[in-house]
């Protein structure tokens, strides 16, 4: 199953949510309805309804009170519903702060949280995702861990104290691995509304329960605990219906999981000690909010049910026989009262030295990061080897991100962790080659921005410009961390700086307008800029002519020679699968950045399915000439990633 499967499975299975929620709901409504039917006849409500006779009349279908019982149900599942959903709204912060958790600093030097912050950079190097915040659950004493957020943008990844401590780094990989396939398959967004729509149950008897407690204020007897009892019963159906709904959405996804996680890390040994560290710790979750949670947890957020039908997750040992069919059946117990003095899970790893990437990575789409001079030959990398790794990194391509990230010098790890040090790295990515023009802009960056940005930018610059093309993707999804927590200000000030910079010396750059998509599109959902990108095109064909643009974008700056370009656009267009009478070259002057803009825009509201025929198609229109060169290949995950595609690192075959 490729990528685009798994985002089309989740989207299934939202509909699927759809369906069970509906069907929640009208049990509740015709429960309601029957009760309330029995207290209009029984509890003085006579003069509301048809009588004989003065007795009242007794019938098991009653329009009006089904009327208002649906009405009532149906409104204050509504506001529920809607009052969570807008609460989420934030994305995965906010779920992470419900419960409780702290916002680990990208700078930090606590050796714990720089091992998981580590961790992170090289999964989200790895997998092409952007540096998701982080966060700890500082008082949960078990070990769990959850990845939450609409898309990768406004991801997070989150982990209770005991996980971020009481694991080695292998096994802490194993979780986070665990988390990042959920990122990955889109399980995020599902996990969201589930939230949201099963809070608008819940409301039912939570509202039975305040009218439980309501005290009569005169000497008629008070109906309203009578009726509380009532609606709190029929709210724990709604309770039961929505644990229901939880286990039957997430089992079976947390063994893909497992599954991704050991395909991406290759240590299933890793995967299977944390599972076996939490069948002898525990994973219980206490904060008041775990419940509308649990089903986005590593393990069991609310200790063992009843039922096994109740179960968000599957069986433990299930878990740990499917990754690891030798295991002996013995978990690994720690002491809740000595594990914090235990200095095997807290003795900081020695720091080690920057070195160059491995041999097997100076093939990587041009020598090594910082490598001084170019390839003898360019090289050859064929369309069809790239599609398939689209959402799925290798072990590979995470020995290659920790290699990367040892590899960038010190000044510029410490930058990209710094809010206004990621800052001055972005601009100095972007700084010109020309010294005068270049002395200019440093100095407009300090009037625009902040004069310790322009001089840290400047200072940046002679080791940034030595990173190869290949560099530049994974030092802006490391930076990505820290810009996440400018301020509102800083953030306006920074992304005004960009446009500025890009278009200081009067041209802009096909891979620098993406550059600045790229940065701007997973930042401006954190600051309210931008609105939430939901799925609008389920048929290509009213996006052929954005398809055509970007195809002639591509097409034309792999050549200045009119037939070779024609002959790239003509190799890549077919595989649009679209009708071949409404595809054209479109010419040069017609494809400025305004008009690309306008259709990725439009394209990254487009189903699974038709990204990845476009992204097919852009791959075939750079390698039509059998080469993709370095720039070109940065270019199309550039692409890959504005359409919300994360595409790992190409590395040889």
């Amino acid at each position: 199953m490729d990528f685009f499967q798994r985002q089309d499975q989740a989207r299934r299975k939202t509909k699927r949510l759809v369906l069970f929620f509906g069907l929640a709901v009208a049990s509740m409504i015709a429960m309601i309805y029957f009760v309330a039917l029995f207290i209009c006849s029984y509890v003085g409500m006579r003069q509301r309804f048809a009588f004989d006779n003065g007795q009242p009349m007794l019938s098991l279908w009653n329009p009006g009170i089904f009327l208002w019982s649906a009405i009532g149900t149906l409104v204050v599942i509504f506001l529920g519903t809607t009052y969570k959903t807008m609460a989420l709204a934030e994305g995965g912060s906010a779920v992470a702060e419900s419960l409780d958790g702290r916002l680990v600093s990208t700078n930090t030097a606590n050796p714990d949280e720089r091992k998981l912050l580590n961790v992170v950079e090289e999964m989200s190097i790895a997998s092409g995702v952007p540096m998701p915040k982080v966060y700890v659950l500082d008082n949960e004493d078990y070990i769990n861990a959850f990845a939450a957020g609409h898309s990768s943008s406004d991801a997070v990844v989150a982990v209770t104290r005991s996980c971020m401590t009481k694991l080695s780094r292998d096994e802490l990989q194993g979780v986070i691995g665990h988390e990042f396939s959920h990122i990955l398959n889109g399980d995020m967004r599902l996990n969201l509304r589930l939230i949201g729509i099963l809070f608008g149950i819940f409301c039912i008897a939570t509202i039975g329960r305040i009218l439980l407690y309501a005290r009569s204020s005169g000497r008629n007897q008070n109906p309203l605990p009578l009726i509380g009892i009532v609606l709190l019963i029929i709210g724990s159906l709604g309770v039961f219906f929505g644990r229901l709904i939880q286990a039957a959405v997430s089992r079976q996804r947390e063994f893909l999981a497992d599954a991704s996680s050991v395909q991406f890390t290759r240590n299933p040994a890793g995967l299977s000690s944390a599972l076996q560290k939490v069948g002898g710790y525990g994973s219980r979750v206490y904060s008041p909010h775990a419940p509308d949670a649990s089903h986005m947890f590593f393990g069991n957020a609310l200790g063992n049910p009843m039922f096994d039908l109740m179960s968000t997750h599957p069986p433990l040992d299930q878990r740990i026989r499917a990754i690891d069919p030798a295991w002996d059946g013995k978990y690994q117990h720690l002491s809740a009262d000595n594990a914090e003095n235990l200095n095997l899970y807290r003795t900081p790893p020695k720091p080690r030295p920057a070195q160059p990437l491995p041999n097997i990575f100076g093939t990587v789409v041009g020598g090594s990061i910082f490598a001084s001079g170019a390839m003898d030959e360019p090289p050859v990398l064929k369309p069809h080897s790239i599609l398939p790794k689209l959402g799925n990194p290798t072990p590979l391509h995470l020995k290659y991100a920790e290699a990367l990230r040892e590899s960038l010098p010190d000044n510029v790890k410490a930058a990209a962790r710094e809010p206004l040090g990621a800052a001055a790295l972005i601009y100095a990515m972007l700084l010109s080659n020309d010294e005068n023009l270049r002395t200019t802009q440093v100095a407009e960056i300090g009037k625009r921005f902040s004069p310790d940005v322009s001089q840290k930018t400047g200072v940046l610059f002679p080791d940034v410009a030595k990173a190869a093309a290949h560099a530049h993707l994974p030092m802006i999804n490391i930076a990505l961390g820290a810009l996440k927590q400018l301020t509102a200000d800083e953030f306006e000030k920074f992304s005004q700086t960009l446009d500025w910079l890009i278009n200081s010396d009067g041209k802009v750059e096909l891979f620098e307008f993406v550059l600045q998509k790229i940065i701007i599109h997973h930042l401006a959902p954190q600051f309210g800029k931008a609105p939430r990108v939901v799925i609008q095109y389920y048929s290509i064909k009213p996006l052929v002519p954005d398809c055509a643009l970007l195809l002639s974008a591509l097409a034309d700056i792999s050549s200045e020679n009119a037939a070779e370009i024609q002959k790239a656009f003509d190799t890549g267009a077919p595989y649009l699968r679209a009708p071949a009478d409404d595809l054209h070259l479109w010419p040069r002057e017609q494809c400025g950045v305004d008009a690309i803009d306008a259709a990725l825009n439009r394209l990254a509201q487009a189903a699974p399915q038709i990204k990845k025929n476009l992204i097919e198609a852009c791959a075939y229109v750079v390698g039509a000439d059998g080469v993709i060169l370095e720039s070109e290949a940065e270019l199309l995950r550039a692409i890959s990633d504005t359409l919300d595609c994360p595409m790992p690192p190409f590395l040889p075959s």
